[in-house]
C-alpha cells in the first residue's frame, strides 16, 4: 500500500470510529406512528423524574401521558410540566388506568424493587434509573424478574447509550490508548443533599439519601453510574475494595459521609481510585483511564485523548482538534468528526447537545421500537450497583470488602 492509499485508508478507518450521529433519528429504527404513539408514565417527579420528562419531550412518537407519584405536591409539580397528563397517587392506579404502554421510574433507590416488579409483572416496557436497588438481593429480584418480561427493560447507566463515550471506548478498544495502567474517577460537587420541609414526615421521606437505612451513599447513589463506564470498558469487574470517608463541611449531624475516597482492586492487578464529595465542586464529574500510549479523559458531555510523546501517529491525527490544559494538549472526541472536519466545522461538533440521560431514554426507545436489547441491561445495572453497595460498605467501615458478584 502506497502513502496516499494509507492516508486514505487510515482517514476512512478514523471516521468510521467517529461518525455517529448526535441525536439519532427514530424513523431510522422505525418509530412510532401517530396511529400507534408510545404513551409513557413517570414514575416518581423529583429532580430526576422531572428532568425524564423534559428529555422524553425532546423524543419524537413518544407523549408522557400519566404522573406517579406519593408525595402530593411533587405530583402537581409534574403535571405542570406535562400538558394534558394525567397524575396517580399510586403505581396501582397508574398501571391499572390503562394508558401507559412504558414507564420510566426515578423514584427513591430504596423502592426501586417494590415498583419495578409491579411494573415489569404488568407487562409494559421499562426504564429504571440507576443505582438499580438499595441491596444486593433487590437487583437480584429485578433482574429474575427482568428476564422473563414481556417488555423492554432498560437500565438507566448512562454512560453506555453516551455518543462520546461510545466513541472513546472504540479508540480505547484500538493501539490508541494500548496497555491499561490505571483507572481514576470524581465526582465533585458543592450541594447539601438536603430538601427542606416544615413537616417532619415529609422532610425525611423527601431526605432519603441521608439515611444509611435507605442509601448507600455517594459511592452507591453517584459511584454506580461511574463505576459501570470501567466495567463497559474493560470487561472486567473489581474483587475488593477499600475506602474510608467523613464529613468534612456539613456538620448537621448526618450519618451519610459528604465526602469520600476508595480504591478498587481488580483480579488482573490494576485498581481504580474513586472520589467524591459534597463539599466542593473543582473538576466535577470524569474518568480517566491511563494507558502507555495514550489517556482518555471523559467528562460526560466531552471527552478527550492525551498521547504520550513516544505513541506512534496514526494517521488521523491530522484531522482532529486540539484542546490546551495546562502543559498537555488534548484531542477532542467529536461524534461525527470526520464528516463536519470535512464541512470545516469540527470545532461545531464539540461536546453533546444534551445531556446523557437523554441518549439513554432515546436507546429504550428505539430499543422497543426494534425489538433489539437496550444498550445497558438489568443485570449489567445490578453489578454495577453491587460494586456501589460494596464501596459503601468499605468507606463506612473502614475495611475492606471483597466484591460479590456471583448470583448476578
Amino acid at each position: 500500500m502506497n502513502e496516499i492509499d494509507r492516508r486514505k485508508f487510515l482517514t476512512h478507518t478514523a471516521g468510521g470510529m467517529a461518525a455517529m450521529a448526535l441525536i439519532p433519528n427514530l424513523k431510522a429504527f422505525g418509530g412510532f406512528s401517530n396511529e400507534d404513539p408510545m404513551r409513557i408514565g413517570v414514575i416518581g417527579v423529583g429532580r430526576q423524574g422531572r428532568e425524564i420528562m423534559g428529555e422524553l419531550g425532546k423524543i419524537a412518537g413518544v407523549s408522557v401521558v400519566s404522573v406517579c407519584d406519593v408525595d402530593e405536591r411533587r405530583l402537581s409539580s409534574g403535571l405542570r410540566r406535562a400538558s394534558g397528563a394525567t397524575g396517580y397517587a399510586t403505581v396501582k392506579e397508574l398501571l391499572a388506568s390503562g394508558t401507559v404502554n412504558a414507564v420510566a421510574i426515578a423514584t427513591p433507590t430504596h423502592t426501586h424493587r417494590e415498583v419495578a416488579l409491579e411494573c415489569i409483572n404488568a407487562g409494559v416496557h421499562v426504564y429504571l434509573e440507576c443505582p438499580l436497588a438499595h441491596t444486593k438481593e433487590d437487583c437480584i429480584a429485578i433482574s429474575e424478574a427482568a428476564r422473563s418480561s414481556a417488555g423492554v427493560i432498560a437500565a438507566g447507566l448512562h454512560g453506555r447509550s453516551n455518543p462520546v463515550y461510545k466513541l472513546a471506548r472504540g479508540f480505547f478498544r484500538s493501539d490508541s490508548v494500548r496497555d491499561l495502567i490505571s483507572m481514576r474517577a470524581q465526582n465533585n460537587r458543592k450541594t447539601s443533599w438536603v430538601t427542606p420541609s416544615n413537616d417532619p414526615v415529609r422532610k425525611a421521606a423527601l431526605n432519603w439519601k441521608l439515611d444509611p437505612e435507605r442509601a448507600n451513599g455517594l459511592a452507591g447513589e453517584w459511584g454506580t453510574q461511574q463505576f459501570d463506564v470501567f466495567h463497559w470498558y474493560t470487561g472486567k469487574y473489581p474483587s475488593r475494595v477499600i475506602g474510608n470517608g467523613g464529613n468534612r463541611f456539613y456538620q448537621d449531624g448526618r450519618k451519610i459521609h459528604d465526602t469520600i475516597a476508595c480504591s478498587l482492586m481488580f483480579e488482573d492487578g490494576s485498581t481504580l481510585g474513586y472520589d467524591a464529595t459534597l463539599a466542593n465542586s473543582y473538576g466535577g464529574k470524569q474518568e480517566i483511564f491511563f494507558g502507555s500510549n495514550a489517556a482518555i479523559k471523559l467528562g460526560w458531555s466531552h471527552g478527550w485523548l492525551f498521547k504520550e510523546a513516544d505513541a506512534p501517529t496514526q494517521g488521523w491525527e491530522v484531522y482532529a482538534n486540539r484542546q490546551q490544559f495546562h502543559n498537555d494538549e488534548g484531542i477532542t472526541l467529536i461524534a461525527g468528526a470526520t464528516k463536519l472536519a470535512e464541512q470545516g466545522k469540527l470545532k461545531e461538533g464539540i461536546g453533546l447537545p444534551n445531556p446523557s440521560v437523554y441518549y439513554a431514554l432515546e436507546d429504550w426507545i428505539s430499543s422497543i421500537a426494534t425489538s433489539e436489547s437496550p444498550a445497558c441491561s438489568i443485570a449489567e445495572a445490578a453489578r454495577a450497583t453491587v460494586v456501589g453497595i460494596a464501596a459503601n460498605q468499605a468507606i463506612m467501615n473502614g475495611k475492606s470488602v471483597d466484591i460479590d458478584l456471583t448470583g448476578l
